[in-house]
């Protein structure tokens, strides 16, 4: 495949009028470039200027195969490509001076990538993020079911949510988002347009939280789920999933997925029981700085 056949261009707006329906198609596999190229469409400087990110498809004959983002903190994502077309993209990419601070794919996709990447540059990876993703199939309400009722989290509750999300971000060692949040930017976090439902005690005392984005392509994730130490291990966050998950489906999504830790059973468990079945394996390279050379 030669690197041609990528069609790059910073107008987010043609890049989606050509390569919607490619994204749209699979909105499981795809949640990630669904919901951050909606994220960078909605941020530009103003209605009609231009987005800080480079888009690019692979297209041949009128088909779209593939695509990928670049933004401007150097986030490259990529949806799921062969090992020739990986480093054919590697190489288009460095030889038009681009120089991508991580990747996230599917894992194949990712490690792919990153060994391209090293070979093209000489810029060294390190794995930073492993994750499966799973799909809702049948709802299944968690038994046994805590007491409580699942709500709307309202624009009181926004201090506890920013809270939580801190303490979260503590646990599974997210600084990034902790330096945002701690400089006042949450709505430039990921959790910032984010929709909370909590999980309420029958004295009215919340005790979890589930995150969902916005429907996308007919998607939407659920991410964060956390609850704090205290609450921990009564069932919370299987009924907060949950009510976060039938949310989601009273919305009109055809896809709920999220992502888990492979190394928390527990939680794997926990979702598998509510209905989720794992459909692949994601990862996230860190790259070092390198210049890229010439092609």
């Amino acid at each position: 495949m030669l690197p041609d056949h990528w069609h790059l261009t910073q107008d987010v707006d043609d890049f989606l009028d050509r390569a919607g329906d490619f994204l749209r198609s699979r909105p499981a596999l795809h949640n990630t470039p669904l919901t951050d190229i909606e994220k960078l469409r909605i941020r530009r400087p103003d209605a009609h200027g231009p987005v800080t990110a480079v888009f690019g498809r692979l297209e041949t004959g009128g088909t779209v195969h593939a695509v990928f983002y670049l933004t401007s903190r150097g986030r490259l994502g990529v949806t799921p490509l062969s090992a020739e077309r990986t480093d054919a993209l590697a190489a288009h990419l460095a030889g038009l001076g681009h120089s991508p601070a991580n990747v996230i794919a599917d894992a194949d996709t990712a490690a792919s990538f990153a060994d391209a990447w090293q070979r093209r540059t000489g810029a060294a990876s390190a794995l930073f993020w492993r994750t499966h993703l799973y799909r809702l199939g049948t709802l299944t309400p968690p038994r046994p079911h805590p007491e409580g009722a699942g709500r709307v989290a309202g624009g009181a509750e926004r201090e506890h949510v920013v809270s939580w999300c801190r303490e979260f971000c503590v646990d599974v060692g997210e600084q990034p988002s902790i330096d945002l949040i701690d400089a006042g930017s949450w709505d430039h976090s990921r959790f910032g347009d984010r929709h909370f439902t909590l999980w309420e005690t029958p004295d009215g005392a919340p005790v979890s939280m589930a995150a969902a984005t916005s429907v996308i392509g007919g998607m939407v994730r659920i991410d964060p789920v956390y609850t704090p130490a205290l609450h921990r291990g009564r069932g919370y966050a299987a009924a907060v999933t949950a009510a976060a998950s039938a949310a989601a489906l009273a919305s009109g999504a055809t896809d709920v997925v999220l992502f888990t830790d492979p190394g928390n059973s527990t939680s794997n468990a926990l979702y598998q029981r509510l209905g989720y079945v794992r459909v692949g394996d994601f990862a996230g390279y860190r790259f070092s700085s390198s210049a890229p050379e010439a092609a």
